[in-house]
């Protein structure tokens, strides 16, 4: 039931990032005095492990009108998997960090239930949480 109602929630969060994006775009081409964009890309070590995890994310951020998934790096059993976003109208590095987490955050508590508290490592550490042997 806790996955049904996360993942109602998260298609709510996402058509309102797909919208927000969109006006920003549109705001930020017509405003006078002020750069359009300050791209950059970051690099965002993940709490998503498994495929399908980090599958939806990449395509949430990527569908999400200002970031754009530009490489993933695989994971490893010590080192988690590992993505490039673009991203077009941040301030900081660290602003769109807190942003790509919290979607993250949301989408995690879709797949698995509940927001994880600490990052999972590994695939098997996952399973674990979720009771799977």
């Amino acid at each position: 039931m806790m996955r049904l109602i996360h993942g109602i929630s998260y298609l709510f969060y996402i058509g309102w990032a797909i919208v927000t994006g969109s006006l920003t775009i549109v705001v930020r081409q017509f405003l006078p005095g002020r750069s359009y964009a300050h791209p950059m890309i970051v690099e965002v070590p993940l709490r998503c492990v498994t495929d399908l995890e980090v599958t939806l994310f990449a395509s949430s951020i990527t569908i999400t009108p200002g970031t754009l998934v530009t490489a993933i790096a695989a994971g490893t059993s010590t080192q988690p998997p590992v993505l490039f976003v673009h991203a077009l109208f941040e301030d900081s590095e660290e602003s769109a960090l807190e942003g790509l987490y919290d979607m993250e955050s949301r989408l995690l508590a879709m797949t698995r239930g509940r927001a994880p508290t600490t990052a999972a490592s590994t695939v098997t550490e996952v399973e674990q949480e979720e009771g799977r042997p």
